[in-house]
């Protein structure tokens, strides 16, 4: 059998679930946006987003070379309803290095913001 038709299993094994019509990338998450769905449902929550985009460096020119922006996109964001705060969530099973690193540079740049980690 050709190695290129063989699915080889995910990194962090986990298995994509299909709610909706919408493919997450974890059955955490999935079941993440089932409850953030209902807490939309009964108010508790609003403008539920799904892979917001948040710009961590822009893109810029050194040595003749261009570096593309960088960016980091959580699963989730959703303004509470009886607060007004933004939140901004991820759901993780295992928090990588280039997590970790993403998550800095966005708590420095978006200091009003924090992520909220959904863990396993």
């Amino acid at each position: 059998m050709n190695k290129a038709f063989i699915r080889q299993p995910n990194k962090y094994h986990n298995k994509k679930v299909n709610v909706e019509g919408i493919v997450f990338d974890s059955k955490l998450e999935a079941k993440r946006y089932q409850e953030l769905k209902l807490l939309e449902r009964v108010g508790d929550i609003k403008d539920l987003q799904l892979q917001p985009s948040f710009d961590l460096i822009p893109s810029f020119k050194k040595n003749g070379k261009t570096f593309r922006k960088t960016t980091y996109k959580a699963d989730f964001s959703y303004i509470v309803t009886k607060t007004g705060q933004m939140i901004v969530e991820d759901s993780k099973g295992f928090l990588t290095e280039l997590y970790k690193l993403k998550k800095k540079l966005f708590e420095y740049k978006y200091s009003d913001l924090t992520i909220k980690e959904i863990k396993r």
